[in-house]
């Protein structure tokens, strides 16, 4: 296989800079640093604190900052960001940065954007009820006044495309009311505005149930994240006395916690075979330094073990017409899934994608 075929898109996280609602919500000068610096590890050998090595604690408010993200992305053999964007019913939260890169033109790097239609909770202090901004869907206007707020950034000769249209991903797809009315609308209006339409993917957390459901919705494609379901395979055999055991026997509140190099042999399926399955890279998780103990984490996650995940993928998209591939995350540092460099592996992680993607 060529890997110069393949397109690689990353997960990118604006979090790292303070914006008002934070500062009300957190304390002062609150950004995705703080949980992050703050982390203590939970059990022996757990890697935690995590620190930023080469680019270090980094504001995104800084133009250089992101210019130095993305040749590194470049070099790695990364084809572009999905920028997490947040619209709350005509709303914006945390986007600056984007904003920045699309009016300065600056980095000269792809990108599309993954809305995260989701309502923010107090997830961060373990108060899951507590509602910050809640997501809501007012209709058809609103619809519209979204689609006319990002025009400017779909018009960028830099927006990623597949088969000439618009990738735009939706983290939440079905908590959309009328999700057929969604896509039908902003597609009409990106002809309208002489695009060829948008090529629409639907995050799923739970793929094997949801993919067809995606598609009927009116979805191009699915992209999956099959850590819960790797879970469940992976406790119906190895964890599963294991964790019985613990129940009986603990009265302490027990982590969730699991060897990453078991739940690496699910995470890639036949399911991905697909055209419309676009596979997903996952270097680590653990978000310890959110929800401490209530945390899941993937222990024992190291660059060779990513690897093998990362071949996995590969073999899986070799004879596929569609070789998009998505990685979660570029810098998600609080979930642990990132691959810049930490003092622990340097840039081992970059160092295999730019190995494995040519």
């Amino acid at each position: 296989m060529n890997n110069k075929e393949v397109r690689t898109i990353a997960f990118y996280l604006p979090q790292f800079h303070p914006i008002p609602e934070n500062d009300d919500w957190w304390g002062k000068g609150f950004t995705e640093w703080t949980n992050v610096g703050r982390a203590k590890p939970l059990f022996r050998k757990h890697y935690q604190p995590r620190v930023p090595a080469d680019l270090g604690y980094y504001d995104l408010r800084l133009s250089e900052t992101r210019e130095l993200q993305a040749q590194m992305a470049k070099d790695t053999g990364i084809n572009g960001f999905a920028y997490w964007h947040y619209w709350f019913a005509g709303k914006r939260l945390l986007e600056k940065p984007f904003q920045e890169v699309v009016k300065s033109k600056k980095p000269n790097f792809p990108f599309c954007l993954a809305w995260a239609n989701t309502t923010w909770t107090g997830i961060w202090n373990n108060d899951h009820n507590r509602i910050l901004i809640k997501q809501t869907y007012p209709g058809v206007e609103d619809h519209k006044a979204h689609f006319y707020s990002m025009l400017e950034a779909f018009s960028d000769e830099r927006y990623l495309k597949y088969d000439d249209r618009l990738i735009f991903l939706i983290y939440r797809p079905f908590e959309l009311p009328n999700p057929k009315e969604f896509i039908t609308l902003w597609n009409e209006l990106a002809i309208q505005n002489g695009f060829k339409g948008f090529y629409f993917i639907g995050i799923s957390n739970n793929p094997t149930a949801e993919f067809e459901k995606i598609l009927e919705m009116g979805f191009d494609a699915m992209n999956p994240f099959r850590v819960k379901e790797a879970i469940i395979s992976v406790s119906k055999t190895k964890y599963f006395f294991t964790s019985i055991s613990r129940r009986l026997f603990s009265g302490k509140t027990l982590l969730t916690k699991y060897n990453y190099l078991d739940v690496i042999n699910y995470l890639i399926t036949s399911e991905d075979l697909d055209e419309r399955v676009l596979p997903t890279l996952l270097p680590n998780w653990d978000t310890s330094p959110r929800s401490g103990t209530k945390a899941l984490i993937l222990y024992n996650s190291k660059p060779e073990f990513f690897e093998r995940h990362l071949q996995e993928a590969l073999k899986v998209i070799d004879n596929k017409k569609n070789k998009l591939l998505f990685l979660k995350s570029w810098n998600e540092w609080a979930e642990g899934n990132y691959v810049e460099p930490d003092l622990k592996y340097g840039t081992k992680y970059i160092d295999i994608l730019r190995k494995n993607l040519g």
